[in-house]
């Protein structure tokens, strides 16, 4: 990972945010390894919400690419999505005041596509100072090249490339915490 002569994230329970980007219904057999996206979405939402970390859900355009995804909005309850037109969520203005009043300056990220959603959100959060972790193995696009490439670039421009694990464990800092014990089956592969 290079960040330059900037130091690492370190992401924190009381500073971090989730944001899940567009795991709608109508990408399901659209997008490069869904299963694995949708799996580790789904394990970063249930550890975060067992932490109390805020978790924002978008959805581009839901008239014509369908809602969220059933397990997303199950996990999720109660569910509010944020609608959006633009590709980057932080182009929308319910997204940035629903982030405003969460009052986080961390922000992780997931869903898809990762060329196009993610990494013009990361860019604008980045833009707008704040600390950007990528949960690589919940990302992704149609095509793996495109996916490959969205990683390298959202790499270049600051953002922390990491894993969910990664992210978990880094969240924790520390086994045998209550908060440990709370997300311990999460944490297993």
């Amino acid at each position: 990972m290079s960040t330059g002569n900037r130091p690492p994230v370190r992401l924190t329970p009381e500073r971090t945010a989730l944001v899940v980007i567009d795991l709608q219904e109508r990408f399901r057999g659209l997008i490069h390894g869904m299963d694995q996206v949708r799996e580790r979405s789904l394990r970063l939402i249930a550890f975060c919400r067992q932490l109390e970390i805020p978790v924002l859900v978008t959805e581009q355009y839901p008239r014509g690419l369908g809602v969220t995804m059933t397990e997303v909005r199950e996990a999720c309850r109660p569910f509010t999505a944020i609608e959006k037109m633009t590709f980057s969520c932080a182009g929308d203005a319910a997204f940035n005041e629903a982030l405003r009043a969460a009052g986080r300056d961390q922000v992780i990220l997931c869903g898809i596509e990762t060329h196009v959603c993610v990494y013009q959100t990361a860019c604008d959060l980045l833009r707008d100072g704040k600390q950007v972790a990528l949960a690589a193995d919940a990302v992704s696009s149609c095509r793996p090249a495109d996916r490959d490439l969205g990683l390298q670039r959202l790499r270049d421009v600051g953002a922390d490339v990491m894993g969910t694990q990664m992210i978990m464990f880094e969240i924790l800092r520390e086994a045998g915490t209550p908060a440990f014990k709370r997300v311990s089956a999460l944490l297993k592969n």
